[in-house]
């Protein structure tokens, strides 16, 4: 089984539960997640193992967020199996693909799960979350913010408790504690990133340098004091209705600057490994939390082997975000009121030799639900922002330099759980690793699971000079 083996780093770094009691500021807690209690309203589904004790019965969790080290004493963890789903904290929530004893401990990894695997019956709502304080849990560099994940090296153990041996990555280090307020740095894909939350917006600022192209910028969706509101009903395993609103006048906001001098072009695309968690409590039982969450796309498209391309613009967008759901039907509710507040376009300066385009993607993610990371499941709303740009023309035209500004905002909301396709399947390559030394199959996660629905906020282009001759930018 491939958590034990994990054992050999987690034995160093393991902490012990205890210290915190029954608080819900509780250092546990703060960690690891509330624990869920029973109520007489919530029916959870039947392959549901509630572990008891909630953070104080986890030692740790690996960064990737797969394995999480639980006390083997903790009520009802003996009664943990692959293919049920463990529910040990609001953020230890997962589909078990394998479980394995080390010492005291229980080594389980687990895939995600859609909410409506957790609860079978269930009503949750609330109204004016604050998001001014969040809780920063930082991933640092887990394996799956990278494009291929290292084959890992295997241990026998001497002692098992089921017929197998347990694989794991030689480096794998268990998750940083989280911190109130602030931000959190990261690397993936070669990128630099800093990501901040909430009370002035959600934004990352990046920085990528390979020697032959040097990319820095910044990209936010403002706001001014946010706060949400949410309702989820859930019956005999099905979302009957489903409410979000964010509300908090929302802007977008870019500036970048890049380069080229004997390098190659890129597409990179990549979660980035923090979240903002607001901590709502229990609901019904169930510990939920409000989660901010970030992705970053870049894709240059510079036509010489020299060239330099700047630009900055921000765009006021919406006085409030969010969808509602009922029997089936979707309605999102975006209060649109798209102005320019700088001009991208008439910002845009440089120096091209031949086309320089860049295109710079950023998803903002708001989630009310359960677990931590890729693997949040819940009623959420996207942003999905796409900035492209060209200076420069394809004929190197001596009489005008072409400028050429293309924006699209994308709205995807619904209620379960989405992965992006190329982290899903780093995240499965990662397991098929591990068969050969298994005498299970280890399932495939799937990208996305649940309800969902997607609307187009806004698109426009615009060039500079009008003309064939430049073409028209991406959007």
């Amino acid at each position: 089984m491939l958590a034990a083996a994990v054992a050999v780093l987690l034995a160093v770094s393991a902490c012990s539960g205890g210290g915190a009691g029954n608080s819900p500021g509780g250092e546990e807690d703060l960690r690891y997640g509330a624990a869920p209690a029973r109520d007489a309203d919530v029916t959870f589904q039947p392959d549901v193992v509630v572990v008891g004790d909630g953070g104080r019965s986890v030692r740790s969790v690996t960064d990737d967020g797969l394995t999480w080290r639980i006390d083997a004493k903790a009520r009802n963890a003996a009664d943990l199996d692959p293919g049920e789903v463990m529910f040990v904290t609001g953020r230890g929530v997962g589909r078990v693909l394998d479980i394995a004893r080390e010492g005291d401990d229980l080594l389980v990894t687990v895939g995600p799960v859609d909410i409506t695997e957790v609860i079978r019956d269930g009503t949750f709502e609330q109204q004016d979350v604050k998001l001014s304080d969040p809780v920063v849990h930082s991933a640092g560099e887990p394996f799956w913010s990278e494009e291929e994940p290292q084959a890992p090296s295997t241990f026998g153990r001497s002692v098992a408790v089921r017929p197998l041996r347990a694989p794991v990555l030689a480096q794998r280090p268990v998750a940083p504690p989280p911190a109130r307020g602030g931000g959190a740095n990261n690397r993936s894909h070669g990128y630099s990133v800093f990501s901040s939350c909430c009370t002035n917006g959600v934004g990352a600022h990046f920085s990528y340098d390979d020697g032959g192209v040097r990319l820095v910028g910044t990209v936010t969706l403002t706001s001014r004091q946010p706060d949400a509101k949410f309702h989820l009903s859930i019956g005999g395993g099905l979302v009957s209705r489903a409410e979000l609103e964010v509300s908090g006048g929302f802007g977008i906001k870019v500036d970048f600057e890049a380069g080229i001098q004997d390098g190659q072009n890129h597409r990179k695309e990549f979660p980035i490994a923090a979240d903002f968690s607001f901590p709502i409590g229990q609901v019904a039982g169930i510990p939920l939390s409000f989660t901010v969450s970030q992705t970053l796309g870049v894709r240059t498209a510079f036509g010489a082997k020299v060239g330099t391309i700047k630009g900055s613009g921000e765009f006021s967008l919406a006085g409030s975000l969010g969808f509602g759901y009922r029997d089936g039907s979707f309605g999102p509710r975006v209060s649109h009121n798209f102005q320019r507040k700088s001009s991208l376009i008439n910002s845009l300066t440089g120096v091209p030799v031949g086309v320089m385009g860049l295109v710079i993607e950023h998803g903002i993610r708001f989630t009310v639900g359960i677990n931590a990371y890729l693997f949040k499941a819940g009623i959420y709303f996207e942003l999905q922002v796409k900035y492209g740009q060209t200076l420069g023309s394809a004929l190197g035209a001596p009489y005008a330099q072409c400028r050429g500004v293309g924006i699209g905002v994308h709205a995807v909301f619904g209620v379960g759980y989405s992965i992006l396709e190329p982290v899903v399947k780093v995240i499965n390559k990662f397991l098929s690793l591990l068969e050969p030394v298994t005498s299970i199959k280890i399932p495939p996660i799937k990208a996305e699971s649940g309800i969902r629905s997607s609307k187009e906020v806004y698109t426009n282009s615009e060039t500079i000079p009008n003309s064939p001759v430049c073409g028209k930018p991406p959007v």
